[in-house]
């Protein structure tokens, strides 16, 4: 259905006549009773009784009116609405994240992007880091902020990750600001599932150095494996993306001959795919606040920065020079 007969039809029932509403709408008075005529025959109905030189609404015309101007409403809505999100003002964006990542990256972070920009609403999808890749091929997700670099997307680096040892503070370890991993061959060792990406840091580590390590559980849940650890039930191994409580715990920077365990946390997107304006606001903002903020960042002062991924898979083309921990390892 043509809106612009809509709307001359509306006009015409809003000035009481065919001559003013031509003129509104700098149209001839003949090329709009030819839109009118089109429209009645569309719609198989009369809108107007013609009374001389004055139409007058049908009893169809003024059932009609109030459903067009709503339909003539909707589509100014729908207008408005594809230039916000053309501006980036409004939107709806889907990201992918483990748990520990929503709760201590995306949660303090997006109290206060909610605040400057209250029309994008964010959908949260939680998952383990080695599925979030596939969620993100699939178009289940928009973004997705992981460790795991995978050379089908574009990715930017938003801080580093680190294998930690949490142990209870009466552990023979304890007070150690590292521990090799060839110090666990001997120890009752909790678990993250393989879903999380960080469990493959120790399991190759292990393999390395020829290690066979003594698991007493394999949990979904790091706090879980962290107060079994302040139990003296065993070492919790943990990324540092997850808070560690103050009390009778002790964390300590994993590593394997001097060389820290970890990776990039990256924010990640398929190129393949429309990222909205909106989008791409959103991981300008949240690159900058993980250079001001993020989880573990004490133990960036114990060890070198991971090895940064190739810079051809996380370049976006975006106008925001790297800064924070990505550029202070380039020095």
């Amino acid at each position: 259905m043509n809106l612009r007969s809509l709307r001359t039809f509306v006009t015409i029932a809003d000035t009481g006549g065919v001559h003013r509403a031509a003129a509104r709408l700098n149209l001839s008075q003949p090329a709009l009773s030819r839109q009118i005529r089109a429209l009645e025959i569309e719609l198989g109905v009369p809108l107007f009784d013609r009374i001389g030189r004055r139409v007058q609404l049908t009893s169809e015309g003024e059932d009609l009116l109030r459903r067009s101007r709503q339909l003539l409403s909707d589509a100014d809505s729908l207008v408005e609405r594809a230039d916000a999100l053309k501006k980036g003002e409004t939107g709806i964006l889907r990201i992918g994240a483990t748990p520990q990542v929503i709760e201590n990256t995306l949660a303090p972070f997006l109290g206060h992007y909610r605040r400057r920009h209250p029309a994008i609403e964010v959908q949260l999808v939680e998952d383990g880091g080695v599925r979030l890749p596939d969620r993100l091929a699939n178009g289940d997700v928009q973004l997705v902020l992981t460790v795991v670099i995978d050379e089908r997307f574009r990715q930017r680096l938003l801080y580093p990750g680190y294998g930690i040892a949490v142990l209870s503070t009466k552990h023979r370890l304890s007070q150690r600001r590292t521990i090799d991993v060839e110090e666990l061959a001997d120890e009752p060792l909790l678990l993250l599932h393989r879903t999380f990406a960080s469990r493959e840091w120790l399991d190759t580590a292990c393999n390395a150095a020829h290690i066979r390590p003594r698991v007493l559980l394999e949990s979904a849940a790091p706090h879980t494996i962290i107060a079994l650890a302040g139990a003296e039930y065993g070492i919790a191994i943990i990324p540092s993306t997850v808070t560690v409580p103050r009390g009778n715990i002790w964390a300590a920077l994993l590593t394997q001959r001097g060389v820290p365990l970890g990776r990039w946390l990256t924010v990640g997107w398929d190129a393949h795919r429309f990222l909205a304006p909106y989008a791409e606001q959103f991981v300008e903002e949240l690159v900058a606040y993980c250079d001001r903020y993020y989880p573990g960042r004490e133990f960036t002062k114990r060890a070198p920065l991971p090895p940064r991924p190739r810079e051809a898979i996380w370049t976006m083309p975006l106008t925001r020079a790297m800064s924070g921990p990505a550029q202070r390892q380039t020095r």
